[in-house]
């Protein structure tokens, strides 16, 4: 079994006990957090899309912890105009593991 969820604008195909990461969510290491945008349940051979049936669908997962990505570098710079920007950006993340699907 397993179902496609959006989290942080990105959807992830996930099954029970996988570990991903994902965009910070909020809450602290050990509590249960609920995805509840789910667009597709599959269960052996049956496909649930509707998202009628998928409205009270959610995936149960724990954090597991928190961290921020490596540093990305942003540098600008236009020739012979003496204009150079360098900008840094580490992206927060969360790192949870999925406990069960729950269907509707």
């Amino acid at each position: 079994m397993y179902a496609v969820v959006e989290t942080g604008g990105k959807q992830v195909r996930v099954q029970a006990g996988d570990l991903l990461t994902v965009e910070r969510l909020v809450g602290e290491v050990g509590e249960t957090v609920d995805l509840d945008r789910v667009h597709l349940i599959v269960d052996g051979g049956r496909i649930v899309a509707d998202p009628g049936s998928l409205k009270t669908a959610k995936v149960r997962a724990v954090i597991k912890g928190h961290g921020r990505d490596r540093k990305v570098i942003a540098f600008r710079y236009k020739k012979r105009k003496n204009i150079r920007v360098k900008r840094g950006h580490r992206q927060p993340f969360t790192q949870i593991q999925v406990t069960e699907i729950l269907g509707s």
